[in-house]
């Protein structure tokens, strides 16, 4: 945890340089906050199918470096027999552009349950890279902790591709594929797949997703499956 927070602040450090006036963004920091019908994180849901409150803030200094946190309702800690009804992360990286149109984008995130009590611990330290070139984002996530309570998870991955298509008028298309690789736990790896219609009115963005996996045994007590296909709706407003 000292290492995190010590990595955030270099972080913070870096971003708070000054830069030269033309170069500044109007906006460095921002705010965000949602409502989703159910929360979805890699095609599973954290929430037990339910409705999730979200949240967050984000500073991007004009050097590329950025810092952040984000944070959701949850039950699925409860449900493994633990105490957190919160997730919290926090984010902090580096995007820069590294040819004529193909950006760099990488950072660190840690994923916060507080007081989960799970043995193994639930909260998971990630390192992250990725490479956007037009409308195409590609993404490889690894753990250097155990992945979300999964035990001897360490080293998992998990590689992603995502489009994000402008259809004009406020409205994006967004499809998305990604894998999830548990370390020694075989069983539990598994593909996710989502396609999202957008509608952006002024900041306040309302959303459908289509969101699939082929995930097994991700169950909620009364058996529900947690990978299965639904339309997840959501709303949020980012000032």
């Amino acid at each position: 945890m000292k290492s995190i927070l010590a990595l955030l602040a270099v972080t913070l450090a870096a971003a708070a340089l000054p830069a030269r006036a033309e170069d500044a963004p109007a906006d460095p920091l921002s705010f965000n906050i949602g409502v989703a019908t159910d929360y979805r994180y890699r095609g599973i849901s954290q929430s037990r199918l339910k409705p999730a409150l979200q949240g967050g803030i984000d500073y991007a200094a004009a050097n590329g470096f950025y810092i952040g946190t984000w944070a959701s309702t949850i039950k699925w800690i409860k449900d493994a027999g633990g105490g957190a009804n919160v997730e919290i992360d926090v984010y902090g990286g580096y995007k820069t552009e590294v040819a004529k149109g193909l950006t760099l984008d990488v950072g660190v995130l840690q994923y916060l349950y507080n007081e989960n009590k799970l043995n193994p611990d639930a909260n998971t330290f990630e390192v992250y890279g990725a490479l956007t070139y037009g409308p195409v984002t590609a993404k490889y996530s690894r753990s250097t902790t155990n992945l979300f309570g999964f035990a001897d998870s360490k080293h998992s991955g998990y590689f992603d591709v995502t489009a994000n298509f402008d259809l004009g008028d406020g409205l994006s298309l967004a499809p998305h594929i990604g894998h999830q690789t548990v370390t020694k736990n075989a069983g539990a790896s598994y593909t996710d797949y989502s396609i999202t219609v957008a509608k952006d009115f002024s900041g306040l963005v309302l959303s459908a997703a289509l969101v699939d996996t082929n995930a097994k045994g991700y169950v909620s007590p009364a058996g529900k499956d947690l990978g299965k296909t639904a339309v997840v709706l959501g709303l949020k407003k980012t000032f």
